[in-house]
């Protein structure tokens, strides 16, 4: 009897509530009341055991969807209670054991209901986004900060820049003595006194700058015994005479332009004064003149001071050459080199430093043709061939078209003469027959 009991027993304990109905319905058969009894007490507590179980699985899906498989460790979590014992659960056990089931989620799923995730989600979105305002509006403070101080330095530098600037030029002039010479500002205040004299000093130096370094670039005209020549040739000489080059190996180097020697040779004294007038540095012209005239057709030099600087450019004003500006022919490839005097001007086409350029023998004949035709002014002439694209190359269509009138011409004359010195001699052999 001990062993069915211990049996009974470990089927109660291992076995479901199905388990203990069919022990207590084979008890009622045996007609055995003791184990009846006892079959009845297990088969209350088991379902006892498995209605708070159920009620505890409710509770912890509660959150979830209804009608959708959801995935959640809890729903495999078994509630162990004491066998043979009475489950009683109050709200602060279920609290607390479901408080305990999510901190030990393996996947740390949340038991709170959806709305309240969703309203967490945008209380922590709301707050990063007020963080990150702050922080911009922290970094703009700091900026507008440091600007401030910026400002307020530069302004302190450039305020001590200015009096240094003004107490430099605006002193009086001191002779070997030391002692400070009168001026037309001697007599007035003294802070008026400076800050005129500082004016004065900056524009003389704009003028430096901006103006030429002389209202006359030229000496007079030569007079009696000394020969004058009639017609003034400027040149220009970048890209003109010469053009710059630059290689790794050599550095800056000029090349000559092919006929530079016939042409100064053609043009030279006594049919025109040659005057280099150029944008180059002095430091860096004299030495190239040097070494492309040998023999001195080149009679005067000028350079960059001579200029005039107007809006970004070096312009040559021709009527700082102290000569007759009918008899003045300009040469360049830059038409904002003369501005001031377009109707002196003969433009050239840049020079890109190619071997098979003319350009400067076809020039001399032109500027030969000039002279040795004796004109009066000659602006009108280099007004007609600036209205062509190719002025040198129309001059020297010009000049075949005249030459091959001149030989028909010459021809016609020839034949004159022979008919009429075949008449003649008919008369006179008519004459001597008689």
């Amino acid at each position: 009897m001990e062993l069915v009991y211990f049996c009974v027993i470990m089927e109660l304990q291992q076995g479901s509530i199905f388990s203990v109905f069919r022990i207590h319905f084979t008890s009622i058969i045996m007609d055995n009341s003791n184990m009846a009894a006892l079959s009845y007490t297990c088969a209350l507590r088991n379902a006892m055991r498995i209605l708070a179980s159920k009620s505890r699985n409710c509770d912890l899906l509660s959150n979830k969807w209804a009608g959708r498989p959801q995935r959640n460790l809890q729903h495999h979590r078994r509630c162990q209670t004491s066998q043979f014992s009475t489950c009683t659960f109050s709200l602060a056990e279920q609290k607390q054991s479901r408080n305990s089931l999510s901190d030990d989620s393996p996947s740390g799923a949340s038991t709170l209901p959806l709305s309240v995730l969703l309203k967490q989600a945008e209380d922590k979105v709301k707050e990063k986004q007020q963080d990150d305002e702050q922080r911009k509006k922290e970094r703009k403070e700091k900026f507008a900060r440091y600007q401030k101080w910026a400002l307020g330095i530069t302004g302190v530098m450039l305020g001590g820049a200015s009096l240094l600037t003004l107490y430099e030029l605006g002193q009086p002039k001191v002779d070997e003595r030391g002692k400070a010479i009168p001026d037309e500002f001697s007599d007035q205040f003294i802070l008026v006194a400076y800050i005129q004299r500082a004016f004065k000093e900056m524009k003389e130096y704009r003028t430096m700058i901006v103006e030429p370094s002389a209202q006359k670039l030229l000496p007079d005209p030569l007079t009696e015994p000394y020969y004058q020549p009639p017609y003034t040739l400027v040149l220009e000489m970048t890209n003109v005479l010469v053009h710059p080059e630059w290689t790794y190996s050599n550095g800056w180097r000029f090349k000559k332009r092919p006929g530079v020697d016939y042409f100064l040779q053609q043009v030279g004294p006594p049919l025109f004064e040659i005057v280099i007038y150029t944008s180059e540095q002095g430091f860096t012209g004299y030495p190239l003149i040097d070494n492309l005239d040998p023999n001195g057709y080149i009679m005067y030099r000028l350079f960059r001071d001579a200029t005039k600087y107007m809006n970004g450019h070096h312009v040559k004003d021709l009527s700082c050459l102290n000569r007759d500006m009918s008899k003045v022919i300009f040469v360049d490839w830059n038409a904002k080199s003369y501005l001031l005097q377009p109707q002196n001007a003969f433009g050239l086409k840049k020079w890109e430093g190619n071997d098979d350029d003319r350009v400067l023998v076809d020039l001399a004949d032109f500027l030969r043709t000039i002279a040795a035709s004796g004109v009066e002014d000659v602006r009108p002439v280099l007004e007609h061939y600036k209205q062509f694209d190719d002025p040198l190359g129309t001059f020297k269509a010009n000049q075949a078209r005249l030459q091959a009138e001149q030989e028909r011409a010459v021809q016609q004359a020839t034949e004159g003469s022979a008919k009429a010195s075949s008449l003649a001699g008919s008369w006179t052999q008519r004459l001597r027959g008689r």
